[in-house]
């Protein structure tokens, strides 16, 4: 297995006290939100819940407190009192894993959870789309990244560097595109249209609105602007060609993780259905749905690595 960080563990599968772990979580967190799968210790399902953002850029100690909410909503939604946090054992599939400080201070934070795991978001998404087989994902939400499992075990990544250098065919990415357009319009470099009048009703109203907004603009406000971009497509040309651009997108990062074109490829995350009208009609036959989401690839995660340390 390939781990990002864990925190100390007793390698029988069970917690500091001795006592076997009695509940599972599996959390997906990104720049816009975080969603968590609560299971018993069997891995039934028995509620889920949401909360704010979760990635590491914007805050350890932030990503730990939605964590916490959207725990505390799926024990709520399952009518149940949460116990005491080291009887529950959590797999993280995170945005900003790959910051290895990030990560070491996420895992040092932990406030209490019996076992932690994290993970990229990446390879959480990859395990639910594909219930833990070979394959490869394309995942795209607020930020992008491809991920290949092989059957080897062997994993490799594309994309994923961040917004704004990469996020590929994202909601950041849309946005900020959308957003240029704008800033082209009001220059005069371009044309005004429907687009980029409900881009800049978004961003305030005027040109000094737009400076105000884009000085507070992160990943999360950016991506905002997504729906905007997919809602003109279909009637005006720029915003067209950014989808149709995003599309193009995919398709070389479906390409970077399968040459081959042999592996199944699942297209996953909060834009996956609206990017899918927009990619090439070879790739666009290839792509599959996932089969879970990365909360559930996060559950298999923490199963995964429990197992793993009871056979150490």
């Amino acid at each position: 297995m390939n781990k990002q960080a864990e925190n100390q563990h007793t390698p029988d599968g069970q917690n500091a006290s001795g006592m076997a772990y009695r509940y599972l979580v599996g959390a997906d967190g990104g720049g816009t939100g975080t969603r968590v799968v609560l299971a018993d210790a069997a891995g039934k399902e028995l509620g889920r819940g949401s909360a704010g953002p979760s990635g590491l850029a914007l805050g350890r100690d932030k990503a730990w407190q939605s964590i916490l909410q959207a725990t505390q909503q799926a024990f709520d939604a399952a009518g149940m009192a949460m116990p005491p946090l080291q009887e529950i054992a959590v797999g993280c599939g995170l945005a900003g894993v790959h910051n290895i400080h990030w990560t070491k201070e996420f895992v040092a934070l932990n406030p209490g959870f019996g076992a932690v795991y994290a993970e990229t978001d990446a390879y959480t998404t990859l395990l639910g789309a594909l219930d833990g087989k070979p394959g490869a994902i394309i995942a795209l939400g607020t930020g992008s990244v491809g991920e290949v499992l092989l059957a080897s075990g062997q994993r490799r990544e594309v994309g994923g560097w961040g917004f704004p250098v990469s996020d590929e065919a994202s909601g950041a990415w849309l946005g900020m595109r959308a957003v240029n357009h704008l800033q082209r319009v009001l220059d005069g470099r371009d044309l005004a249209n429907p687009f980029s009048g409900a881009v800049l009703a978004h961003c305030g109203g005027d040109k000094d609105a737009v400076f105000a907004w884009l000085a507070q603009a992160n990943q999360t406000r950016y991506a905002e602007l997504a729906p905007l971009v997919i809602r003109f497509a279909a009637e005006v040309d720029v915003a067209r060609a950014i989808m149709l651009d995003a599309g193009a997108e995919v398709a070389i990062m479906a390409q970077a993780l399968d040459p081959s074109g042999e592996l199944p490829i699942a297209l996953c995350g909060g834009l996956a259905a609206a990017v899918a009208v927009y990619l090439p009609a070879q790739l666009a036959g290839r792509v599959q749905k996932p089969q879970a989401d990365s909360a559930a690839g996060a559950m298999i995660l923490i199963q995964q690595y429990l197992q793993h340390r009871q056979h150490q």
